[in-house]
């Protein structure tokens, strides 16, 4: 055997280990296959190979594709949960929901008694360990742990200064950085119930005013007469 032959069976050897042979040349990461490195390469290169057949969108990975027609086009939740009626996009979301089933929480904090069913959570309470204070107000410089409490603090000492314009759809005076569009009026792909009736919406501002219709009904009844309340 050559010597390069010799060097790509050790290569395909590894791939039944741990071992990372293959190494990109921009970053010098190193991955266990080819395919993960040709997909890590793309990330550098912008390359979308993989388009979608309903619209203009394109992308990196065929995983990304699949998961936006399933968002956009085909709405399929192919992730269904055997103990109640939640169904899913993705196999994550899946696991997370599991967990408030089961009472799971598998990221757990190693400086105090703090654990999360969610990653991203643990990740930011350890911020409070840390010190560190990544959000910064543009203000007066003061600087955060958490956005949320850059957030208030830009209400309660720099509302002039905060510039403001009207929300589009429900008429609410907020900034061009707040997140009442996304939070509120953005489509959600996961429907979500009124926990008063069968009603079901994609947008949670609908959900907030449908709310509302309820909020003079005796839903509570006595059996065994008449009377009716609200709580």
């Amino acid at each position: 055997l050559t010597s390069l032959r010799i060097s790509s069976l050790n290569c395909r050897m590894k791939t039944h280990s741990d071992e990372k042979c293959h190494v990109c040349h921009l970053c010098l990461k190193a991955f266990r296959t080819a395919t993960v490195l040709y997909k890590h390469v793309n990330i550098h290169t912008g390359t979308r190979r993989y388009k979608c057949s309903d619209c203009d969108m394109a992308f990196m990975t065929s995983g990304e594709l699949v998961r936006h027609r399933r968002y956009k086009h085909t709405l399929e939740k192919p992730y269904e949960c055997s103990m109640c009626e939640y169904s899913s996009v993705e196999a994550s979301k899946m696991k997370r929901h599991i967990r408030l089933h089961t009472g799971e929480r598998p990221y757990a904090c190693d400086l105090c008694s703090y654990a999360s069913r969610d990653a991203f959570k643990l990740k930011r309470h350890k911020i409070t360990h840390s010190g560190e204070k990544p959000f910064e107000c543009y203000v007066c410089q003061a600087k955060f742990t958490q956005s949320s409490t850059m957030k208030v603090h830009m209400l309660q000492k720099h509302e002039e200064n905060v510039p403001k314009y009207q929300c589009p759809h429900c008429g609410t005076n907020i900034s061009p950085k707040s997140v009442h569009l996304r939070n509120l009026h953005s489509y959600m792909a996961e429907a979500v119930k009124c926990s008063y009736c069968e009603a079901v919406f994609h947008e949670r501002y609908a959900l907030i005013q449908h709310r509302k219709t309820h909020r003079n009904e005796k839903r509570f009844t006595c059996d065994e007469c008449s009377y009716a309340c609200k709580q």
